[in-house]
C-alpha cells in the first residue's frame, strides 16, 4: 500500500519521519480545546468520547501530546486509503499502517502508535461507542533493549563540566544547580523543571529535594552535599527562600540579568545544556537524560545497589534502571586495547 508522501522535519537535531497523506488536514473539530481526528469526528458522540480520552483519561501532556499525533498520523493514513467510517477499520488496517509506518520511523515509536490505538480503541469499547476493539489482536514489531542509547558522561567528564560552569552570575548558578539536581538526584528533566522552591527544604539538618515524577509519583531524599551547595547558592543569589510556591528554574531576561515568571522548558535546558557542553569542550552529544544515566552509573559503579538505584530514579522496574546503567562500556574499551595491531 502507498503509504502516502513522507514528509521529513527537524526534532531535536535529529531527522523524524512522518508518514502524512498529501493535502489530507490530521482534524477536523475540537472539543473542549482537545483536537479531535477525522476519523473520530464524523459521529458527535464519538467525537465527544474521544476527546474524553486525550482530555480526561490521560493525564500527563507529553503522553497526550505523543499519543494524539500517533492518532492523528492513524487517521490521515485511513482516510488516504478511503477509510472514512471507524466501524470500517479492520485488523488488517491497522496491521498494514504499522507496515508503513515501519518504512519510516524506528520500532518503538511504532509500538507507541500501536499502544495508542489499543488504548482509544479500548476507551471507546468501554464507552459503547465500538462494539470491539480492532487493535487488540494485532501484534507490534519484536524489539528488545539491554542497554539504553542516551549518551553518557563519565564521572570525569561530568565533574568538569560542573566545575567550568562560572558562579558569577544568576543564570549560571541556576544552570549548575539544574545540572545537579539532575545528576544527584537522577531526575527526569520535566520533574526537575516543574520543581517549585518549596520542594528543597531543611529536615533534620540536612537540604531535601521533593520530586514530582510521571504517574503522580512524589520522590524525595537528601541532597548530595555538591548539590546542597549548588542549591543554595542558586536560591540566596535569586533571592527565592520565601517564594516558596514559584516555580524554581526559571528562564533569565538577558537583558536585566532577573529570573523572568516563566519556568524553564525541556527545551530550554537542552538549549542550556549544550552551551555548557561547548564551553566545557566536550564533544559528546549530551542531552537532558544524559545526567540521569551518568548519574546512575556513577552511583553503581560505586558500589550502590541496583534496587536503590530504581528507587531514587523513580523506575517501576528495575529493567529499565538497567538501560542506564553504562558500566560496561569500560570493560568493552578495555578489551578492545587488547587488541595488539
Amino acid at each position: 500500500m502507498n503509504s502516502g508522501e513522507l514528509i521529513a522535519r527537524p526534532e531535536q537535531g535529529r531527522e523524524a519521519v512522518e508518514v502524512l497523506p498529501p493535502e489530507a488536514p490530521k482534524t477536523i473539530t475540537a472539543i473542549a480545546g482537545i483536537p479531535v481526528p477525522r476519523l473520530f469526528a464524523a459521529d458527535p458522540r464519538t467525537a465527544l468520547r474521544c476527546a474524553e480520552f486525550f482530555g480526561a483519561n490521560i493525564r500527563n501532556p507529553n503522553t497526550r501530546r505523543a499519543y494524539l499525533g500517533d492518532i492523528e498520523r492513524f487517521s490521515a493514513w485511513c482516510e488516504t486509503h478511503g477509510i472514512s467510517d471507524l466501524g470500517r477499520v479492520q485488523p488488517l488496517h491497522v496491521a498494514a499502517f504499522l507496515e508503513d509506518l515501519l518504512r519510516a520511523v524506528s520500532k518503538p515509536t511504532v509500538k507507541r502508535h500501536l499502544a495508542a490505538i489499543r488504548m482509544l480503541c479500548d476507551w471507546l469499547v468501554l464507552g459503547q461507542v465500538l462494539p470491539w476493539n480492532p487493535a487488540s489482536v494485532v501484534r507490534g514489531p519484536k524489539h528488545s533493549v539491554k542497554k539504553g542509547k542516551t549518551a553518557v558522561l563519565s564521572s570525569e567528564e561530568a565533574r568538569d563540566l560542573l566545575d567550568s560552569i562560572e558562579t558569577s552570575s544568576l543564570a549560571w548558578l541556576r544552570d549548575r544547580a539544574l545540572i545537579g539536581v539532575m545528576a544527584y538526584t537522577f531526575a527526569r528533566v520535566g520533574a526537575a523543571t516543574q520543581m517549585r522552591v518549596e520542594d528543597v527544604y531543611l529536615q533534620g539538618r540536612r537540604t531535601w529535594v521533593r520530586l514530582h515524577e510521571k504517574g503522580g509519583k512524589r520522590n524525595e531524599m537528601p541532597a548530595h552535599h555538591n548539590l546542597e551547595e549548588y542549591l543554595h547558592a542558586y536560591i540566596a543569589k535569586a533571592d527565592l527562600a520565601k517564594k516558596g510556591k514559584e516555580y524554581l528554574f526559571r528562564t533569565v531576561d538577558w537583558n536585566t540579568g532577573e529570573l523572568t515568571d516563566r519556568r524553564m522548558s525541556q527545551a530550554d535546558a537542552y538549549r542550556m545544556i549544550r552551551r555548557r557542553a561547548r564551553a566545557a569542550g566536550i564533544q559528546t552529544r549530551i542531552g537532558n537524560h544524559t545526567f540521569r544515566a551518568t548519574g546512575i552509573t556513577a552511583y553503581l559503579k560505586n558500589g550502590g545497589r541496583m534496587e536503590v538505584a530504581q528507587q531514587m530514579a523513580g523506575h517501576e522496574s528495575a529493567r529499565t534502571t538497567g538501560l542506564y546503567d553504562r558500566r560496561s562500556d569500560q570493560v568493552n574499551i578495555d578489551e578492545v586495547e587488547r587488541i595488539g595491531i
